[in-house]
């Protein structure tokens, strides 16, 4: 129970931030889980906590953009900012398609050869990487209202890399938006939105087949939803914290530790530690 604990802590503290939380649950669980993988549904269960936490937070943007897409759904005149709302909604409609496409043709890889510390230890550095090149050379010319639809199905196509643990759901769709031309509060409030359908969808999806069973690969049932608890109060606080930070404050800490952090792990993979 302390060991999901800890996980849950984890998973809150890294879950928005550019540094990959499936990464960091994945090393952890091999330092102080007695070299034991707490697995992809443990990661896909407790993620749940986390998108909680946007929902909350995002409660009044999200019950907005819902009401205007059903009412251009029904043929309702929309006025004012309704029509940018609804819009929104199709755009985080169409931004979802590509991870719930390649999230379900491979499942199986992603529970098994993605889990690999080597691969993540490569796409910790490689994106970490890419997102310093984006967040340095992207222009901030460019708000969330401006999104276009093939923009939407970009930052779409950027978060399905997050399947594979290193990479950073946050990290690859903040890079694309920087990458566009978006503001860095752009980028992360749009990645805060994309990801409610996937991970939501990821979560629940993992929570039906682990309610079969009497464990997540590696924790009981009830020690996952704790963990998944601790993971909605600590994502809410940094929530919190991170919006206000990329206002005045570059993505540049983050970039450095992941290049420190995947470095670390190729030495301790390469010398046997782990």
């Amino acid at each position: 129970m302390l060991e999901a604990i800890f996980l849950g802590i984890l998973q809150g503290l890294t879950e928005f931030l550019p540094i990959s939380s499936s990464a960091h649950i994945r090393i952890a669980g091999e330092i102080f889980g007695t070299n034991q993988d707490p697995g992809a549904t443990f990661t896909a269960i407790t993620q749940i906590g986390t998108e909680l936490a946007v929902l909350i937070y995002f409660r009044k943007d999200i019950l907005r953009i819902i009401k205007a897409w059903f009412s251009q759904i029904l043929r309702r005149d929309l006025i004012g900012g309704e029509k940018t709302d609804a819009r929104m909604g199709w755009l985080i409609i169409v931004g979802t398609l590509p991870i719930v496409a390649l999230g379900y043709l491979g499942q199986d890889v992603i529970k098994t050869d993605f889990r690999s510390l080597w691969l993540i230890a490569t796409t910790l550095i490689v994106f970490g990487l890419i997102l310093g090149a984006a967040d340095k050379y992207g222009k901030s010319e460019r708000q969330l209202h401006e999104l276009s639809p093939l923009h939407g199905v970009l930052y779409g196509l950027a978060q399905s890399l997050a399947l594979i643990p290193g990479v950073s759901r946050s990290g690859a769709t903040i890079a694309m938006g920087r990458f566009l031309g978006y503001s860095r509060e752009a980028a992360l409030r749009y990645s805060f939105l994309l990801a409610l359908p996937a991970v939501f969808g990821s979560g629940l999806y993992e929570l039906k087949g682990a309610l079969g069973e009497t464990t997540t690969q590696a924790f009981s049932i009830p020690q996952t939803l704790v963990a998944t608890s601790v993971a909605f109060i600590i994502g809410y606080a940094v929530i919190a914290w991170l919006l206000k930070y990329v206002t005045t404050k570059s993505f540049k800490p983050f970039i450095i530790y992941r290049l420190a952090l995947g470095s670390l792990l190729l030495v301790l993979l390469a010398t046997g530690v782990l």
